[in-house]
Order: C-alpha cells, then structure tokens, then sequence
C-alpha cells in the first residue's frame, strides 16, 4: 500500500532529478540519504559523453547509490 507521504517524497524526488537533470550531456549524481527529503540529490560531475559517465557510476564504491541523468531526443527526462 502506497502512503501518501511516500508519494509525496517521490514527488519531491522526481522535482530533484529535473531540476539536475542537464540540457547537455549526462550528469553523475549522487543520493545522500541523511538530507533533508527536498535536498538529497547532488551533482557530481557532467560527461559529454554517455560511456564516461557510466564508467565514472561503476568505478563509485556503491554504484546503485548514483544515477545518471540526461535528456532524451524528445526532450523527455531520463535516467539510469
């Protein structure tokens, strides 16, 4: 069962990752879980290209703990 306060974190959360959530190329970013619940994402670094910024995510300590973030060709928000 879904709570409300869940959707509403998620919420907050997807208003995070568009607004890191660059006009070009792939941003690294990273969750810190002991933010505050409207500032938990933060930008590690910006890739031209999508394979550096991949690399970068598997060389982390913790790999599920970071995303990658980009726009589609439709100018859709994306991640991985």
């Amino acid at each position: 069962m879904v709570t409300k306060l869940k959707l509403m974190i998620d919420d907050l959360f997807e208003k995070e990752k568009k607004s890191l959530t660059p006009e070009r190329g792939f941003n690294l970013v990273g969750i810190d879980y002991f933010g505050d619940s409207d500032d938990q994402l933060y930008l590690i670094e910006n890739f031209d290209m999508y394979q550096d910024a991949l690399n970068a995510k598997k060389n982390r300590k913790n790999p599920k703990e970071y995303f990658i973030l980009y726009k589609g060709p439709g100018g859709e928000f994306l991640s991985h």
